[in-house]
């Protein structure tokens, strides 16, 4: 089994989209969580080495999960609509994948993530 990644992203059908894509990839998907408060059950419930985090879960900024995700040195990639410009100056050097995406798009995504 590859890494053990988490999804946090509120659209359903995205995340199973993304959970489909990371499997095909052989990524092992632990979970997945649609706002804050899941997402960080999630993570203390679970140990992922990788994670995929929207960065508006039903008009809930992500940023106290990306806060736990860097405490914790887990590699994470945002992803938004809105590209680079849908960061806040703090979360700006982050990598992020804009939507929509294709897989090879998120593939290109989590190898850098996993190399840098």
């Amino acid at each position: 089994m590859g890494k053990r990644v988490v999804v946090i992203e509120d659209e359903s059908l995205i995340a199973m989209l993304l959970e489909d894509l990371l499997t095909e990839m052989g990524y092992s998907v632990v979970g997945l969580a649609a706002n804050v408060a899941d997402a960080l059950v999630l993570l203390d419930q679970h140990p992922v080495e990788l994670a995929v985090l929207d960065v508006n879960l039903g008009g809930e900024a992500s940023f106290p999960v990306a806060d736990a995700l860097q405490q914790r040195r887990i590699p994470f990639l945002f992803t938004t609509g809105y590209g680079q410009l849908g960061l806040p100056e703090t979360y700006s050097a982050l990598p992020v994948l804009q939507k929509p995406f294709r897989k090879r798009d998120l593939q290109a995504a989590l190898q850098a993530l996993q190399a840098g």
